[in-house]
């Protein structure tokens, strides 16, 4: 079986996170999703979640391509493989080429974890919508 992982915040839910774990389900048998904590959001972000994160994670439950979801409270990617025990792990594609992501995938890559990037859908963000909602 094959076990991929995706991590996010997923405030403000949108067609471009369904996209994203629809897509990452195509390519794996079971996916497991980590929710950002509200203190890890707080920290790496410096704001504050609309939808808390109890609530983000009931939603991502109730998503029909997650298989599991959990909070939480570490970007760190290579920490998650040994409690998941993913081999695939999936991030947009505008992150690829960042320093962060270029460090990640060759951590991950000593474990075995390949990193796909999936097409990231253009025209929506979490802060293009709550620039609309202002």
């Amino acid at each position: 079986m094959v076990i991929g992982y995706t991590q996010g915040t997923f405030d403000t839910l949108h067609y471009g996170h369904v996209r994203l774990l629809k897509n990452a389900k195509a390519h794996c048998d079971y996916l497991i999703v980590g929710v950002n904590s509200d203190a890890l959001v707080k920290d790496y972000k410096h704001t504050d979640t609309i939808i808390k994160e109890q609530e983000r994670l009931e939603i991502i439950k109730a998503i029909k391509y997650v298989d599991e979801a959990h909070i939480v409270d570490s970007l760190d990617k290579v920490s998650k493989v040994d409690k998941f025990h993913f081999s695939l792990i999936f991030i947009g594609d505008d992150w690829k080429g960042s320093n962060r992501w270029n460090q990640t995938e060759e951590d991950l890559k000593k474990l075995g974890v390949s990193v796909i990037y999936l097409k990231h859908t253009d025209g929506i963000s979490t802060t293009i919508v709550k620039e609309h909602i202002k």
